[in-house]
């Protein structure tokens, strides 16, 4: 306790990063205002059946990441999910469409060119979304919540669904801009933050809620939510090792004489990740298993109805059997694509290093490789359990809404940004000398530590 006293006091010392934490507290305020701001022309009191959609399933998973804003019909109801969406094409196009690859190796204008595209597919990732918002928000609300001051409305006009649309647009496009001014002004890693205070804000309810329920039981309910507390403190912990847990292959650099000054001949690491893939094979493997809804309606037959009930009921064994495999599938695949042994190895020894028993070139590459087909397995294995974690709570009488706390995309967003912001923080602490935020070593985010010369 007295430590944690200190650090306040030394971060409200630091005049710098007391500015950045108070400007990112006060975009969060602003955040949180707009998700109880109700689209122009909707009745708030009326929005029971949305709520009720809302509360499990896909829907609920979105208005997790939105904070509730989406069950509320806000302004901000699609929140930052479509940016992400248009961040991950652009991320897939850049490995296979060369003029996105040579944006990357562009620099600072490549980057910025890569921002402005992915604005301008952001703005069409959500004029496609909205709609279709609109109209479940339209089948779920009563005839008379839409502009409920003119009692002859039987339907709502085109200007309702022009000005709800064009709402939702800029209500993204807002939240988006909050994002980045976190990460130029605030403490950083805007648009992670703004995901993870959106997937918190939905924490204290599902908990109340559950406490509630499990209060209300006769024959120990009490102790039941105290051992699902435990529970989640564990597979939390389980997280962190996951975003935290690497393999460091030591680097020899050999000595070199420039002038008067002597160059390498130190011993340095590259830290691979266990999971190198973070949250992408989770995202992939959702947007597949999501395809059964998509086909339900076009045949009637026996052995498709099985399918379908089968593959949308995400408490069903196949369900979360066939999600697991596709996890790890795609954890090989996304590491494969984005970790370059080749690369690695020629950037290697460009820079006079080598691995240690091992010859420069081909050889290093072929090592690197091996070792990442290893620690990539547990690495996925681990994020199978933790992505299907939520379907095991809620077998044993978990509510849905505080299942999704145990595990999936939410908890490892959860852990990565939170490890990343006190990353930032203790940094700032260490370079004006004062005490990082533990005793001993340096908290580590979701990238891995940079090695001179790559």
């Amino acid at each position: 306790m007295k430590r944690l006293i200190q650090t306040i006091q030394n971060i409200y010392k630091i005049e710098e990063l007391r500015k950045r934490i108070f400007y990112t507290l006060g975009i969060v305020l602003i955040y949180r205002l707009g998700a109880h701001v109700v689209l122009p022309g909707v009745d708030p009191e009326m929005l029971a059946n949305l709520r009720n959609q809302s509360n499990s399933g896909l829907l609920g998973l979105l208005n997790m990441f939105s904070g509730g804003a989406f069950a509320n019909a806000s302004i901000f109801a699609l929140g930052i999910m479509p940016y992400i969406s248009a961040s991950i094409v652009i991320q897939l196009l850049g490995m296979a469409v060369p003029y996105f690859q040579k944006l990357q190796k562009e620099g600072e204008s490549g980057r910025k060119k890569i921002n402005q595209i992915t604005r301008w597919l952001t703005v069409v990732v959500v004029g496609f979304q909205a709609p279709g918002y609109i109209a479940n928000l339209v089948s779920q609300l009563p005839s008379n919540a839409i502009y409920p001051f003119d009692p002859g409305m039987t339907s709502p006009p085109l200007f309702f669904w022009i000005s709800s649309v064009v709402t939702l647009i800029s209500g993204t496009m807002f939240v988006m801009w909050l994002g980045e001014r976190i990460t130029d002004k605030g403490i950083g890693n805007g648009i992670s933050l703004i995901i993870m205070i959106g997937i918190i804000a939905r924490l204290p309810f599902a908990l109340f809620s559950e406490l509630t329920s499990r209060v209300e039981q006769k024959g120990g309910g009490l102790v039941i939510f105290l051992i699902e507390i435990a529970v989640l403190v564990m597979v939390v912990l389980m997280c962190i090792l996951l975003v935290q847990g690497t393999r460091r292959i030591p680097v020899q650099y050999a000595k070199r004489i420039v002038g008067n000054k002597q160059y390498g001949g130190v011993r340095q690491y590259i830290p691979l990740k266990v999971n190198a893939a973070g949250v992408m094979p989770i995202i992939f493997a959702q947007a597949i298993m999501f395809l059964p809804l998509t086909f339900a309606g076009f045949s009637h037959s026996e052995g498709v109805s099985w399918f379908t009930a089968t593959f949308t009921d995400i408490n069903s064994f196949w369900y979360n059997f066939t999600y697991a495999i596709l996890i790890v599938v795609f954890t090989y695949f996304y590491t494969a694509i984005t970790i370059q042994p080749k690369q690695m190895a020629e950037d290697m020894k460009k820079n006079g290093g080598f691995i240690p028993g091992v010859k420069p070139g081909k050889k290093t590459a072929e090592f690197i490789d091996d070792v990442m087909s290893k620690i990539t397995l547990p690495g996925s294995l681990f994020l199978a359990l933790v992505a299907i974690m939520p379907a095991l709570v809620r077998i044993t009488g978990v509510s849905s809404q505080f299942a999704q706390f145990y595990g999936g995309t939410s908890l490892l967003i959860l852990v990565g940004v939170v490890l990343d912001t006190l990353q930032q923080v203790e940094s700032h602490l260490l370079m004006r000398h004062y005490e990082g935020l533990t005793k001993s070593g340096r908290i580590k985010g979701r990238n891995a530590y940079p090695v001179a010369g790559y």
